[in-house]
């Protein structure tokens, strides 16, 4: 049994405020959840396109640096995503504008698959996430499986909000888990609250919703509970790509299988346990894009 990842690896060109120099960051969101999972111990297949090209080898030679299984998807450009990171360490922000390419000829997914997981990009940017929606649909609904999605908002790649909504939601519709953030949700649903736009994800089709808030802990949602647990001291809870990976290793039982929470106690143990957890952070887990 194992774990796919589908999703973009990229390489950051970060941009402090202070400085006028940029440094390379190998990374992606996809990427970052994959490696993060292999820390933790779980069996984890990266599926994700890079170019032959100079950030291509950056993107490769990280990847190999890590001993995560990776299958690398052609592509019909070639080219490798790049995201230029704008930082400012005086709030820890970050505003990213990218280019991007998310044009795979073929997703095949592994067989024993049990868990499949996506987000970021690869939601977006067409005509890739085409073809992740069509993957999602074929894999879920067996038991023991399930399809999660990190609703990471990249507003630059698609600029206009409805028509970036209507794909994200085709995707979420294909689920059963959705991890998002408050601004992730702000954005998209900007007249709800937070715990208002879960319910509306939920309605979407997906079993369990988790939303991520910060210094104010998380919320796990279903279609008869709602769970909130405060963040540990000090340990603000971002919906950024380790907490993805916790909350994914505490799903996912030591057979493989996944079991989604549905009793309050269970969905309470679920979100101590993914917070709880210290699994080292990518150099790119930081804020999503804003709008």
């Amino acid at each position: 049994m194992n774990t796919v990842v589908i999703g973009e690896a990229v390489v950051d060109l970060a941009w402090r405020a202070d400085s006028t120099h940029i440094s390379l960051h190998p990374g992606g969101s996809p990427a970052n959840v994959a490696v993060g999972l292999h820390r933790l111990g779980r069996q984890v297949t990266l599926m994700t396109c890079w170019g032959d090209d100079l950030p291509g080898e950056l993107v490769r030679s990280y990847l190999d640096s890590t001993d995560v299984e990776v299958i690398r998807i052609p592509s019909v450009s070639g080219r490798t995503t790049i995201a230029l990171a704008y930082l400012d360490e005086a709030n820890g922000s970050a505003r990213y504008d990218f280019l991007a390419t998310w044009d795979q000829v073929d997703l095949s997914i592994p067989p024993h698959t049990t868990l499949l997981h996506t987000g970021s990009l690869a939601a977006a940017a067409e005509p890739g996430a085409t073809r992740v929606i069509e993957a999602c649909h074929a894999h879920r609904g067996r038991p023991g499986h399930a399809v999660s999605v990190g609703l990471d908002v990249r507003s630059v790649v698609l600029l206009d909000r409805g028509a970036y909504r209507k794909r994200a939601e085709r995707l979420v519709a294909a689920a059963d888990l959705v991890m998002a953030g408050d601004d992730d949700l702000a954005w998209f649903y900007p007249r709800l609250t937070p715990e208002a736009a879960g319910r509306a994800l939920l309605d979407l089709g997906p079993r369990l919703v988790v939303v991520a808030h910060g210094a104010g802990g998380a919320t796990a949602l279903t279609a008869r509970h709602e769970i909130t647990v405060p963040a540990p001291k000090a340990h603000p809870i971002d919906a950024g790509d380790a907490f993805q990976a916790c909350l994914l290793d505490a799903l996912l039982q030591s057979d493989g299988t996944v079991h989604l929470p549905t009793t309050p106690t269970e969905l309470e143990t679920v979100l101590r346990v993914s917070q709880a957890r210290d699994t080292p952070r990518d150099k790119r887990d930081r804020p999503a894009t804003g709008p």
